[in-house]
């Protein structure tokens, strides 16, 4: 019974991270991310940054708090802090974080570039059971309430691809997700 159980996460973590790729690529500007290097680390207002540039301290930011959403190191109940409406979507990354499947996604932050004073794009790559499954992916961060977070869009999307792989329910939210 075990070695059964054992070999369907075998199975089931690279099936996941094929569909998180999926997830990825069917959101143009949005994808998901998970990481292993992030602390939990409160996230650190960043400043305003001009359309198209962004200071270095914005840049860290955003990718400090963007890899605490995703890190199985940060604790639940603090993820929803480094969402875009995260606490519309609490049940959600209660949800997502229970899944074996999902804490076996990793993800890589590459770069960061501010496209606007509250939006910037993020370049990461994706990993699941130590495999990359997506190189170069790009996802979305969003200021709120003087707070870098990834953008609604890009957990949505990793809902809808891999809801029947976790075993978890799209929230409504993600209808109107921007």
């Amino acid at each position: 019974m075990r070695f059964h159980h054992m070999a369907r996460r075998i199975f089931l973590a690279p099936a996941l991270g094929l569909a998180l790729a999926v997830a990825i690529t069917a959101c143009s500007s949005s994808g998901s991310s998970s990481s292993s290097t992030a602390a939990s680390k409160p996230a650190v207002p960043a400043s305003s940054s001009p359309a198209g540039g962004g200071s270095a301290a914005t840049e860290a930011t955003i990718k400090t708090n963007w890899e605490a959403f995703f890190s199985s190191s940060t604790p639940t109940d603090q993820r929803a802090k480094y969402l875009q409406k995260g606490a519309t979507f609490a049940t959600a990354i209660e949800a997502f974080a229970a899944s074996p499947l999902a804490s076996a996604v990793t993800a890589k932050v590459d770069s960061v570039t501010v496209n606007s004073p509250t939006k910037a794009t993020v370049k990461y790559d994706l990993s699941a059971a130590g495999t990359t499954v997506a190189s170069g992916a790009t996802g979305s961060a969003v200021l709120e309430n003087g707070t870098w977070k990834v953008g609604d869009d890009v957990f949505c999307g990793l809902l809808k691809q891999g809801a029947a792989l976790l075993k978890i329910t799209v929230p409504a939210a993600c209808n109107s997700a921007s």
